[in-house]
C-alpha cells in the first residue's frame, strides 16, 4: 500500500525531469499565469482525463468535474468555478462532456439506495422525468443508457445557459459558447452533441433574465 503511494512521487519526479529537459523554462512560464480559452465540466471518472482527451497543455483548459458532469443551480463549487472561468478568465467556450458507460447516470437509472450519493442522482433522476417517454420507448438497456447519457449532457448544457454567469457575459457582449460532447471510453472518441448555445436569444424567453 504504501509502495503504491511513494510510486506518484516518483512518476512526478520523472514527469518534472522530462518537461524541463524538453524545455528548461517550462515550469517558469507555466508559473506566470493562464489563460485558458476552454472551460470544460466533465465527470470525476478517472478514465475521462480532459488535458489527454483534448490533447491540450497545462494553462489552456480550466477544469471543473463532478459525478456525473452536473450543472446544479445550487452547487456553489460548480458555480464558483463557472465565475472565475467566465468573469475572470474570459474562456470563450464552455464544454459539458459526458462519457458513455457513465456510473453515475446508471445508478440513476436504477432504485436502489445507496446513501448520501442518491441526493447527487436525484438531480439525474429528474432528467430521466423530463425525457421518459422517449428513454421508456428505447426497449435496449444498453442503447438506453447511452441515450440518457447523451440527453444528461444536453440539458447540462441548458442549465448553464440558465444561469446569470452566463447571461450577463452575453450580455456585455463577451464571446461565449457552450458545448456538449460525449467521450467514447470504448474507442476514445470526442461526440460533438451539436448542442451549443451562443447567447440568451438560444434559450426559452422564460429563462431570459431582462438587459
Amino acid at each position: 500500500m504504501e509502495r503504491s503511494y511513494q510510486k506518484l512521487l516518483e512518476n512526478n519526479k520523472k514527469w518534472v525531469l522530462e518537461r524541463t529537459s524538453a524545455d528548461p523554462d517550462y515550469f517558469t512560464n507555466l508559473a506566470k499565469g493562464q489563460s485558458p480559452e476552454y472551460l470544460w465540466i466533465g465527470c470525476s471518472d478517472s478514465r475521462v482525463p480532459a488535458n489527454e482527451v483534448t490533447g491540450t497543455k497545462p494553462g489552456e483548459m480550466f477544469v471543473h468535474r463532478n459525478i456525473a458532469n452536473m450543472v446544479v443551480h445550487s452547487d456553489l463549487n460548480l458555480l464558483s468555478v463557472l465565475a472565475y472561468a467566465v468573469e475572470v478568465l474570459k474562456v470563450k467556450h464552455i464544454i459539458v462532456c459526458g462519457h458513455y458507460g457513465c456510473g453515475g447516470v446508471q445508478a440513476a437509472m436504477g432504485n436502489k439506495q445507496l446513501g448520501l450519493i442518491d441526493n447527487w442522482l436525484r438531480n439525474i433522476k429528474d432528467v430521466y422525468r423530463t425525457h421518459a417517454e422517449e428513454l421508456d420507448a428505447i426497449t435496449d438497456e444498453n442503447q438506453r443508457f447511452r441515450k440518457f447519457v447523451e440527453l444528461n449532457v444536453q440539458e447540462q448544457v441548458f442549465d448553464l445557459g440558465k444561469t446569470s454567469i452566463v447571461q450577463n457575459a452575453w450580455a456585455n457582449g463577451q464571446e461565449l459558447h457552450i458545448h456538449g460532447w460525449v467521450y467514447d471510453i470504448a474507442d476514445g472518441i470526442l461526440k460533438d452533441l451539436n448542442v451549443t448555445f451562443r447567447n440568451a436569444s438560444d434559450l426559452p424567453r422564460v429563462y431570459q433574465f431582462e438587459k
